[in-house]
């Protein structure tokens, strides 16, 4: 007996990437002190207001099964909320509900590839990206996104890897790189998936993290409206991480074949849940305020930090709560340097090449510990990268 090839080919054989977390972890348990920087886990807790919201409903009765692409009153507010941050018409009907951000990465890839199918994604990348792709049967294609170019992906590099492809997911304000895709980016985007007939798959759960720019969704370019699909959580948004709740955007037909797949998977989101969520939404951008304001302060420790460093470089981050730190002068690569400085200064990050080819020789920061100790891991690591250089 053995479990199906579809389980192995999700990895392909290989490791998840998260080897330093789960080191860190370990050590945590075990009673060290290790500043951890290694995971997108807002410090900021779920406000709780929500919480007593969803306590509420739960005790009311709102406990049972929810059929269907979620409740209607959410549904219009994520819609509203949809059509008034972009300008699209966009109805309940283009909406449904899912258990966080990455359930609805992966229904939108089952409801838009077959097994076989080419499926684009941009490098670097979140962590699951290449594996949700391949648990459809689809063939994962990485589109390298240079640090010479600020991880913007270009128009060139998606063209030549869209012979044969269905889809492109993206991902602004990006994890890892803290990179928000500029307009003529996006505007470079549409044009290839339009002359290469693909579906554009679009990951915006970072969209309230803006520091520096706009934030433009696709779905508002000219000819996108039908070919895209939009992924958002409450997660990054309202810090609601362990509630699991976040949407799919798009068409109708794309809507009604992930309703089809919920009824055989998921069952929909708790209807508490649903109705903490819509009690969020419903207090307007306080909240989404308050759980970004900690980022971009932190943001701003770290670029002062790193003027004049000679050993670590980054693109400045525009969004999200990460940086993406340039370590190829200290000779490391981003495993050999994340290693050495967890065990030899207590600092854990998350190693480039756990995201992606493009970004082998850098290192991934999270922003998610409070200032003074952020102060203190960005001061200790380039003092350590330095000391590289010098030795």
């Amino acid at each position: 007996m053995k479990i199906a090839n579809r389980i192995g080919s999700i990895t392909q054989g290989g490791g998840d990437g998260w080897g330093i977390y789960y080191r860190t972890r370990d050590l945590l348990e075990a009673g060290e002190r290790v500043l951890n920087l290694t995971i997108g886990e807002p410090d900021i807790k779920t406000a709780p207001e929500i919480f007593d919201a969803m306590r509420e409903s739960a005790r009311a009765g709102n406990t049972g099964y929810t059929f269907g692409a979620g409740k209607a009153a959410l549904r219009r507010a994520i819609a509203d909320r949809v059509q008034a941050r972009t300008g699209i018409a966009t109805g309940p009907e283009n909406v449904i509900v899912t258990p966080g951000g990455q359930a609805a990465l992966f229904a939108a890839h089952m409801a838009l590839l077959d097994a076989g199918d080419r499926a684009l994604f941009c490098d670097p990348y979140y962590a699951t990206y290449p594996g949700t792709i391949r648990a459809t049967g689809a063939v994962a294609v990485p589109v390298p996104c240079h640090p010479e170019a600020d991880f913007q992906p270009l128009e060139a590099d998606i063209a030549a890897h869209a012979a044969g492809a269905k889809t492109l997911l993206i991902n602004t304000p990006n994890n890892p790189t803290g990179v928000v895709y500029s307009r003529a980016t996006l505007e470079g985007i549409a044009r290839a998936a339009i002359a290469h007939d693909l579906w554009l798959i679009s990951d915006e759960v970072y969209d309230t993290q803006v520091w520096q720019g706009e934030h433009l969704s696709p779905r508002a370019l000219p000819g996108m409206a039908e070919r895209t699909v939009v992924i958002g959580s409450m997660s990054k948004s309202h810090a609601m991480t362990g509630s699991r709740i976040g949407w799919m955007v798009g068409p109708e037909p794309v809507v009604e074949a992930v309703n089809t797949l919920a009824t055989n998977t998921t069952y929909g989101v708790a209807p508490f849940v649903q109705d903490a969520a819509l009690f969020a939404l419903n207090r307007g951008t306080g909240t989404e305020q308050a759980v970004a304001a900690p980022f971009r302060r932190r943001r701003d420790i770290a670029l002062a930090r790193l003027r004049g460093a000679n050993a670590v470089r980054c693109v400045p981050p525009q969004g999200a709560m990460y940086l993406m730190l340039d370590i190829r002068a200290t000779g490391l690569d981003g495993n050999a340097f994340a290693a050495a400085l967890l065990e030899q200064e207590r600092i854990a990050v998350m190693p480039g090449e756990s995201f992606g080819a493009a970004a082998a020789g850098h290192v991934r920061v999270a922003m998610t510990i409070a200032d003074e100790a952020f102060d203190e891991a960005i001061t200790r690591l380039i003092a350590f990268a330095e000391s590289r250089i010098a030795g």
